[in-house]
């Protein structure tokens, strides 16, 4: 069966999987209609290592996909994360262009284009240009500029890019799989479509997604995007170091890790021991789990505090009172909420749906599906191939539908 116009696809390329969502729009309403997940074994800290590989598993991710949705799927919205992942501040800045000074939707999207045009480090690709706010003969804070007047239209927008190499890379291996991107989108901007609610957002909240080997983050508040970027170590850190302390193989230590770990260790008593025979034959011994919480609980201050230390880099304020949403597979450890919140000083609860979605509903209560959901949230408006960089607004109600049509002039 072919593509309708009102079927979006969200396609998540992480370190260890790839998920594909296929939603339906119609009425209002939000179908989720197909799912496929396969494993990746292509990628290493976000950057593609093995091509044909990673090739691979996003075709068997989209058969999946196509077998219980019934479409099939030659375009999608992808999303993308890693180190190489940069955000930083710009200030965009244009004189008024008419003669009574009334600021139109054009001057906004010239003084968007003027931010993102701004130098930046070579050998990057912008991803999003997302205005903070904008400022009006130095008044500043405002939101929506259009009909207001002035002589000077100022922007501060936050610019996520990513190295040209990196994405080239991604691009390629997408496209070897046989599919249109329709945007390139940084993953967890796509995550808190579906984790986040408008109010977490006005409030000031964050999205911290622990993958396999990279740790993204998002910062809202004021109903924008703060800051953003990823920290290069993830839940299979937490394998890593259980199998070298215990001195097993990594299938053993990532069976402790995900049934057997506690992430505080403090909770756990002393004396309990786990026969590792149970989990493998070609084991013998017993561990203590208060020995292997103290190892989850190490890493996972090490992923919070440098998550942290990027945000005051940025010059962030921690203090977000919707607090932190956790997401991603490292989010399912025993124990991670209270770790967590110990940590940033937050309050911390694991992400769910703040969108009414029906169909495949078992799906939205697993954290590694929660991007690809976003990214097809993402997608509905922007069903038709272009060049995977933009410039996109969340946030500004009505006055996104007023320059829209000035943004499609712009885009590359």
């Amino acid at each position: 069966m072919g593509r309708e116009p009102n079927i979006s696809v969200g396609v998540d390329i992480g370190n260890t999987k790839v998920t594909t969502c296929v939603g339906k729009f119609e009425n209002g309403t939000i179908d989720i209609l197909g799912m496929g997940l396969s494993s990746n074994q292509g990628m290493r800290k976000g950057v593609i290592i093995d091509t044909e590989e990673t090739v691979s598993a996003i075709t068997a991710s989209l058969q999946e996909a196509e077998k219980t949705s019934g479409f099939n799927i030659d375009n999608a919205t992808i999303g993308i994360s890693g180190p190489f992942i940069e955000s930083e501040i710009s200030r965009g800045v244009i004189a008024v262009s008419r003669p009574d000074g009334e600021i139109t939707a054009e001057d906004v999207a010239r003084v968007i284009e003027a931010a993102r045009a701004i130098p930046s480090k070579p050998n990057r690709e912008i991803l999003h240009v997302l205005p903070i706010n904008f400022i009006i003969d130095g008044t500043e804070t405002i939101k929506d500029p259009v009909g207001m007047v002035g002589i000077r239209l100022e922007v501060n927008a936050n610019i996520i890019s990513a190295s040209s190499n990196g994405t080239k890379s991604f691009l390629r291996a997408v496209e070897q799989a046989g599919l249109a991107i329709n945007d390139l989108v940084f993953s967890p901007l796509a995550t808190a479509k579906v984790l986040l609610s408008k109010r977490q957002i006005e409030i000031g909240a964050m999205i911290i997604d622990i993958g396999s080997s990279t740790t993204s983050y998002a910062v809202y508040e004021e109903g924008e995007l703060i800051t953003c970027g990823v920290v290069p170590v993830g839940s299979m850190h937490i394998t890593n170091d259980i199998a070298i302390a215990l001195r097993t193989n990594l299938d053993v230590a990532d069976t402790i890790k995900t049934q057997h770990a506690y992430a505080m260790a403090d909770k756990i008593d002393d004396k309990i021991e786990i026969d590792l025979s149970k989990i493998s034959k070609t084991e013998e011994g017993t561990v203590n789990l208060k020995y292997v919480a103290e190892i989850v609980e190490a890493r996972l201050n090490e992923i919070f505090a440098l998550v942290k230390d990027n945000m005051t880099r940025a010059g962030v304020d921690t203090t977000l009172p919707a607090g932190v949403i956790l997401t991603g597979g490292g989010s399912k450890l025993e124990g991670i909420i209270e770790m967590a919140k110990e940590s940033m000083r937050l309050p911390v609860k694991i992400g769910e749906s703040e969108i009414e979605i029906s169909g495949l509903i078992d799906k939205l209560k697993d954290p590694i599906y929660s991007t690809s959901i976003g990214l097809m949230l993402w997608g509905k408006d922007k069903t038709s191939p272009r060049r995977p960089a933009g410039i996109d607004i969340p946030g500004m109600g009505d006055f996104v539908g007023k320059i829209k049509s000035m943004f499609k002039n712009i885009l590359p």
